[in-house]
């Protein structure tokens, strides 16, 4: 099984109760950050360093292995995460997966600043660019 995490937006406290707990089972990650809450035997890749083909090889080896991995993208995978082309390889492939979601970078930059995007009789809306 591949679960695809959320890290959120850089504070490695910031990250989903389930997508902790998804990094505590994980037996493969691939990204290294939040590398605290795997476990000892977890093996690591960097994704910054690998192609598309790369990240689905070391996951079809994994799942291949009876393996938990886990594609671990910052902030929220659904912004800017890439993730629509790795479910589709995915898809291809017949290897299933599930999306955790993550704290986005832009809700992080609202707590930083103590601010709130949207205020009654204000805005209502939140436009992401």
């Amino acid at each position: 099984m591949v679960h695809f995490v959320g890290a959120g937006p850089g504070a490695s406290d910031l990250i989903t109760v389930r997508g902790k707990q998804y990094l505590e089972e994980a037996d493969v990650v691939v990204n290294p950050k939040l590398l605290k809450y795997t476990k000892d035997i977890c093996t690591i890749h960097n994704s910054a360093k690998m192609t598309l083909e790369e990240v689905i090889h070391v996951i079809e080896k994994a799942e291949a292995g009876g393996k938990t991995t886990v594609r671990l993208h910052t902030g929220d995978p659904c912004i800017y995460g890439a993730i629509r082309e790795q479910m589709d390889i995915l898809d291809e492939k017949n290897i299933a997966y599930d999306y955790c979601p993550g704290v986005s970078a832009f809700c992080g930059a609202a707590s930083a600043l103590n601010l709130e995007y949207t205020l009654p009789d204000i805005s209502q809306s939140v436009i992401i660019t």
